[in-house]
């Protein structure tokens, strides 16, 4: 079994900044792509950024100001996210493509999500 584990979301002023971070840890064998989504209220959740070893992308509403990087050593994704903006108030979600032990069998794990607010 595979866990992700969000953490560093909160309250911050527009035009602020905050890190999240996106921990995996269990039987993992490799990780393919990791990954930030989010769903505001009463929306559908869409892709903020997601990162494999071919590279970054990123939603169109969040380039220039967020940036997703991963520290592979520890299992770890990291979203940099700047000046924010209201409509960036959403539930942010980690998720993984991980290839699990000792099946070696991909499997998408969630995140059980994180509170970012934007407000004054």
């Amino acid at each position: 079994q595979v866990q992700l584990v969000e953490s560093g979301g909160g309250l911050v002023q527009p035009g602020g900044s905050l890190r999240l971070s996106c921990t995996a840890s269990g039987n993992i064998f490799s990780i393919t792509s990791m990954g930030w989504y989010r769903q505001a209220p009463g929306k559908q959740r869409e892709l903020v950024a997601i990162i494999t070893s071919g590279g970054t992308n990123y939603a169109d509403s969040v380039k220039g100001r967020f940036t997703i990087s991963s520290d592979n050593d520890k299992n770890t994704a990291y979203l940099q996210m700047s000046s924010l903006k209201p409509e960036d108030t959403a539930v942010y979600y980690c998720n993984g493509n991980i290839q699990q032990r000792p099946t070696l069998v991909s499997y998408t794990y969630w995140g059980q999500g994180t509170q970012v607010t934007v407000s004054s």
